[in-house]
């Protein structure tokens, strides 16, 4: 006596492709995606703003305290206008990460299995676009083509002045935040003792930056111009890695149609995912589960 076979959400998912019922994907990815390349979760128990130290940082004592309070607020407008050196000081390695190479000595980021299962749905000619949430650059790195890629809060893959939108060439800037920025995690025995700020070719100010939206300032205008015409007719929404509380990214999945199948790929189910009769949850790590659904 056969028994029946239990199809998980990625077998699920992997039949509705393989059949050619599905002519379209799109991404919606979160730090999740990126935890395998030895990026940190910044929300996750044991990442950025759960161990942030304010005491370490340059700052004033109210800003210290509204650290204290609210870690997020090391990367708002709010404070980076008036003080551009906290947000570099506890994002200093993650930077060199990113844009360093291995001429210089710094840990060079690389993209996940999950990254290059959304370049496998582009050779198939299925992939409509990735809304990524990540700020790592990590999707750019894919061979995806750029226009494909909507970075929904910015990217550490280029650097300019949050004033004038002036270019600063990054391996210049990597250089500059080397010399100038104090190394709070004790990693880099070469950093200086205290911090400087980092002026702006153009205008000056100490105002350069990667190109990463911080809270408090407007995303980037393609997200709202290509999300609804995206998902009008999307028959295959992946979320990945993301616990859907920052709006208004999480709107990608809030608002796709009825007809659009979403299968959320994550440790935990999260937003109303699950609500729909169509939805699948594959629970896990995003690297083993989008390997089964290839």
């Amino acid at each position: 006596m056969h028994m029946p076979v239990m199809m998980t959400a990625t077998t699920t998912a992997a039949e509705m492709i393989t059949s050619g019922r599905c002519k379209s994907i799109a991404f919606l990815t979160g730090a999740g995606c990126s935890v395998a390349a030895g990026i940190p979760d910044f929300r996750s128990p044991g990442g950025m703003y759960d161990t942030l130290r304010p005491e370490l940082l340059t700052a004033t004592e109210a800003h210290r305290t509204d650290m204290a309070r609210d870690p997020v607020s090391v990367v708002t407008w709010d404070l980076f206008k008036e003080n551009q050196l906290p947000y570099l000081e506890v994002r200093r390695p993650f930077i060199l990460g990113v844009l360093g190479d291995k001429n210089t000595g710094a840990e060079v980021y690389r993209p996940t299995l999950a990254h290059f299962f959304m370049r496998v749905a582009h050779d198939k000619g299925l992939l409509r676009r990735v809304y990524t949430q990540n700020i790592d650059g990590l999707d750019f790195k894919t061979g995806i083509p750029h226009p494909l890629l909507v970075p929904v809060h910015g990217s550490l893959g280029r650097v300019e002045c949050e004033g004038c939108k002036t270019p600063y060439p990054s391996p210049a800037f990597c250089d500059r935040l080397r010399e100038s920025i104090k190394d709070i995690y004790a990693i880099d025995a070469a950093a200086p003792d205290a911090s400087s700020p980092i002026p702006c070719l153009s205008c000056g100010k100490p105002l350069v930056k990667p190109a990463t939206v911080l809270y408090g300032r407007n995303l980037p205008a393609e997200f709202f111009e290509k999300k609804e015409p995206d998902l009008e007719g999307l028959d295959l929404l992946i979320v990945a890695g993301t616990s859907l509380t920052v709006g208004p990214a999480n709107s990608v999945a809030f608002d796709a149609p009825p007809s659009t199948v979403r299968l959320l790929v994550n440790q935990q189910k999260v937003g109303d995912i699950g609500s729909r009769a169509t939805d699948l949850f594959a629970q896990g790590d995003c690297d083993s589960q989008l390997l089964d659904l290839a």
